[in-house]
């Protein structure tokens, strides 16, 4: 008895600390993210120029008017969109049967591949930036979505492989053997039962995709000089002498929306892969 009135008391001790932690957890997310985000959302809405008919910090939706009545920055928005979406779908498809032929076969040297493919992802986007713009002008992809699409792969498709590959490898092989002989081909088995057990790894491969792709602006910089402007190199041409912060925030704001709405879409099956990942 007198031994559990000594145990007790330690352990509401750790309770407590750890609940601590927590909080304090809590309110350092809130001062470096929820904070700066809830200044853009407010100054969004708010006039940051001088102007003859409306006084500064005046509330207004003017900046989302400007926003959508100019065409440069709506058209860098869809640009963005586009290559994003074109990243994606062309890293899944690629990616996905070279996963599966690494995890279901052994070559020599296959691990090795894997590794070298990673290390061409944390290559910094600027070493190849003079390469690529030189064989990127003799195709014509210069200020062409299609062109940054293409170029991210370089850095997406390992990172896809190698996610996909750890998921497919969880899937034993005397299932895809069963569904063999039960007389399913390979793009039936594909599509009726591997890409289901994997959704969470294909999830979690998108998201990273868009993560790189949506920020990138090395090699944007580069592909794209009179064109098809990502949304990114938008928001960095309304800095100069006098910046109209509110139109910036509000161009922040809408650059923000993909993701979030990406995240809710998929926040189940991106939740779940970084259990299976983990």
């Amino acid at each position: 008895m007198g031994l559990a009135n000594l145990v007790t008391p330690a352990k509401s001790g750790g309770v407590i600390i750890l609940l601590g932690l927590k909080i304090l957890a809590l309110i350092g997310l809130a001062i470096v993210m929820v904070a700066p985000l809830a200044q853009s959302v407010l100054l969004s809405f708010m006039s940051t120029l001088p102007r003859d008919d409306m006084a500064v910090g005046t509330f207004t939706l003017l900046n989302y008017r400007n926003l959508f009545a100019d065409p440069a920055l709506i058209g860098s928005f869809w640009n963005s969109l586009t290559y994003v979406t074109f990243n994606i779908v062309i890293c899944l498809a690629t990616g996905l049967p070279a996963a599966y032929a690494i995890s279901r076969f052994s070559f020599v040297g296959d691990r090795h591949f894997l590794l070298m493919l990673l290390a061409l992802r944390i290559t910094p986007p600027v070493v190849l930036s003079l390469p690529v713009f030189l064989l990127f002008a003799k195709l014509n992809l210069l200020n062409n979505p299609i062109g940054i699409a293409l170029v991210h792969c370089l850095f997406n498709i390992p990172v896809t492989i190698w996610i996909l590959e750890s998921f497919i490898s969880t899937v034993p092989k005397e299932f895809d053997e069963t569904a063999f002989l039960d007389g399913y081909s390979t793009p039936e088995f594909f599509v009726k039962f591997l890409l289901p057990i994997i959704a969470p790894g294909i999830a979690v491969a998108a998201f990273f995709c868009f993560i790189f792709s949506w920020v990138e602006v090395v090699l944007a910089r580069i592909l794209t000089s009179t064109g098809s402007k990502p949304i990114p190199m938008a928001i960095e041409s309304l800095f100069g002498f006098q910046t109209d912060v509110g139109l910036v925030m509000a161009v922040t704001i809408l650059s923000l929306l993909p993701g979030v709405l990406l995240i809710f879409f998929v926040r189940n099956h991106v939740a779940k892969g970084f259990q299976l990942r983990i």
